[in-house]
């Protein structure tokens, strides 16, 4: 079987710069000649293997840095957009499609900037009054889909602030609930800390340093609320550092990047990476043995499993999303080569959707996207009570899941024959760019390709897809 040629031009780039390095003294400590490296940095030729080896010897460098997650991720997200009928003239080749993201991912990243843009004034079109009346109005990306665009991007995962949690979680001493000593931390800060019934999870009076929690909430959602409020109070200098390299386009945007980076911080508080990723591994990432250890709710430990992507430390990759009742996705992160729809739903195909119909189980699915990438699927649904009978219940799905050669490290793939090719079940990304021909479920044609209409027939579809 051939081996796949790594292609990591910018990677390459991005290191020299960070080491402040010219190509000939960074070509000298490689151990190739200066042109050899001049096309590996422009993608003209594959990173050899000795290269990678130097890297990892000369600089400590963690190799897995060097693959194309970022690349793929771009290239989904450059199809999708691309699927758009302002493009239906004709989109460009996949092939460059992947040189663009590898070559020139500043180019992509811009692009998918201007569609959103696109996207969001053709969205506001029924209020365009009221947005010509104002003359500094210019079109903006969601602040929403600006900060999930950010931790994509980051693979979920946040150095500074996970070691963060993991310094205080180690200060809170083993064996020791890091929430307790979340706790004692703020009152010693002269917060009173109180429970309520009132309508949300959590409140703090900044006047009269009291905070308060919902009495209703169950208890891994107490103590996550609770270290949340602990990273705004005491991690605020670090927060705002990391939102200062960001560089957020409105202050919008940056308000809701800092909820989720308390939310990141609180929950590698109560998951530290270290001991969460031995324990994950212990349990064969059994999520009900996991959230009773740590003290954490299922979709709470599904989500930190997605990401342990720490260099030279990490875990499995997984993709990880929530979605509601009507199928949007409300959460997604993927450090696996499966992307999501940025806009609309997802498959109904895949298992997540059915966990409605079974809830408090767990639902299994072996799965292969049209690339022809083969995935083991894990899904469950999550209600959210409001803790009385006239408050309203939140239901939720999530899932999680992996690239099936990893999936003997999980408890859940047991007695699956991952070996049996009719065992995977095809799902898709989105109606719009999937490429399947004969899809019971679809929504929309591809509009990459022809379709076929014959009045005196009619099959599962309307209309026939050209190959």
């Amino acid at each position: 079987m051939a081996t796949q040629k790594l292609y990591a031009g910018v990677k390459l780039r991005e290191t020299r710069g960070r080491l402040g390095l010219t190509q000939k003294a960074f070509a000298a400590k490689l151990g190739v000649s200066l042109p050899y490296l001049n096309q590996m940095e422009n993608n003209n030729r594959p990173v050899s293997t000795g290269v990678v080896l130097a890297l990892a010897g000369e600089f400590g460098f963690d190799v897995t840095e060097l693959s194309t997650g970022d690349a793929e991720r771009m290239v989904s997200d450059m199809r999708e957009a691309l699927a758009d009928p302002v493009f239906s003239d004709g989109a460009p080749p996949l092939a460059d499609l992947r040189l663009t993201a590898s070559n020139a991912p500043a180019l992509a990243r811009a692009f998918l900037e201007l569609h959103r843009a696109y996207r969001q004034t053709h969205e506001r079109l029924a209020s365009l009054d009221e947005a010509l009346g104002r003359e500094d109005r210019r079109p903006q990306s969601s602040p929403w889909e600006e900060v999930r665009d950010f931790f994509h991007y980051c693979d979920n995962y946040i150095d500074a602030v996970d070691r963060a949690a993991e310094r205080f979680a180690t200060r809170a001493g083993d064996g020791r609930d890091p929430a307790e000593t979340a706790a004692a931390l703020l009152k010693e800060a002269g917060v009173d800390i109180t429970y309520g019934e009132g309508a949300g999870l959590r409140g703090y009076d900044r006047t009269t340093r009291r905070l308060t929690l919902s009495s209703r909430a169950t208890g891994a959602t107490q103590r996550f609320q609770l270290l949340h409020q602990l990273a705004l109070l005491t991690q605020n200098d670090l927060l705002e550092a990391t939102l200062d390299l960001a560089r957020f386009q409105s202050d919008a945007s940056r308000s809701i990047a800092k909820i989720g980076m308390a939310n990141y911080f609180a929950g590698a508080a109560l998951m530290p990476y270290g001991a969460f990723l031995d324990a994950a591994r212990d349990t064969r990432h059994d999520l009900e043995q996991l959230a009773d250890r740590f003290g954490a709710s299922i979709e709470q430990v599904a989500h930190r499993l997605s990401t342990l992507q720490r260099p030279g430390a990490k875990g499995i990759p997984f993709y990880f999303v929530r979605v509601d009742q009507a199928g949007t996705i409300t959460k997604r992160h993927s450090a696996t080569r499966l992307q999501f729809a940025r806009f609309g739903g997802a498959c109904p195909l895949w298992n997540v959707h059915r966990a409605f119909e079974t809830p408090g189980r767990f639902l299994r699915q072996l799965a292969e996207t049209p690339d022809g990438v083969r995935y083991f699927c894990l899904a469950r649904d999550v209600s959210k009570s409001g803790g009385s009978f006239q408050a309203p219940v939140r239901r939720y799905a999530i899932g999680l899941g992996c690239e099936v050669q990893h999936a003997g490290a999980l408890v859940y793939a047991q007695d699956m024959d991952i070996s049996a090719a009719r065992a995977f079940e095809p799902i898709g990304i989105s109606c719009r760019i999937c490429e399947r021909t004969n899809c019971h479920q679809r929504s929309v044609p591809p509009l990459e390709r022809e379709l076929r209409v014959n009045h005196d027939h009619r099959g599962v579809l309307p209309y026939e897809i050209e190959p």
